[in-house]
């Protein structure tokens, strides 16, 4: 009898040396970094090791290479540019009134969070949260942006805040923090 570990390890290990260098100059084509590009190449074999949900040979390895790492450069673009959001909100405002670097870590790391929590919602349901904590509007106010009854404004934001809070408590079962991003990027708003 064979050991299904062995198989997948296997695989893994098969499609690592066949297909390695050819992801990597896919990534540096994608991104005209060799470091970023060796290091999401990395990354993809770590996402495919961590899925170990595949023993069989993959039939089109490139495709599937390239769509795990896909994923990891939609997600690497995204952190960039909340890294330089943040980076500029800082610029916006005198040193001395910066936040310490492990708090200013803590931000970006709660940014990043929500960021991937907004982007799990609905079009509709994200705009009317957004609308509705970041901009202060009224639901009377959104309905009449959106083009939908107030009664869907509320379904709207209640459909976030939910998922929200049932995002925050699964991670809070995972990590054992109950700290939410909302609340840790809070303190810096004065």
């Amino acid at each position: 009898m064979s050991d299904p570990g062995y198989a997948f390890t296997d695989s893994v290990r098969s499609l690592y040396s066949d297909h390695f260098r050819w992801l990597q100059a896919w990534l540096h084509r994608r991104l005209d970094d060799t470091h970023q590009a060796a290091d999401l190449a990395q990354d993809t074999f770590v996402k495919v090791l961590a899925r170990r949900g595949f023993a069989a040979p993959v039939s089109e390895p490139r495709a599937f290479l390239s769509t795990v790492a896909r994923g990891l450069l939609i997600d690497f673009w995204r952190h960039r540019d909340i890294e330089q959001a943040w980076s500029d909100t800082l610029a916006m405002y005198p040193e001395a009134l910066h936040p310490s670097p492990e708090d200013q870590a803590l931000v970006l790391e709660a940014l990043v969070a929500i960021d991937r929590k907004l982007a799990r919602l609905g079009t509709r349901t994200r705009h009317a949260f957004l609308l509705h904590k970041i901009h202060g509007m009224t639901h009377p106010a959104i309905a009449a942006e959106l083009g939908v009854s107030e009664r869907m404004v509320r379904k709207y934001v209640a459909q976030a805040m939910l998922a929200f809070l049932v995002d925050d408590a699964s991670s809070t079962d995972r990590v054992g923090s109950s700290a939410s991003p909302l609340a840790v990027g809070a303190d810096f708003q004065q």
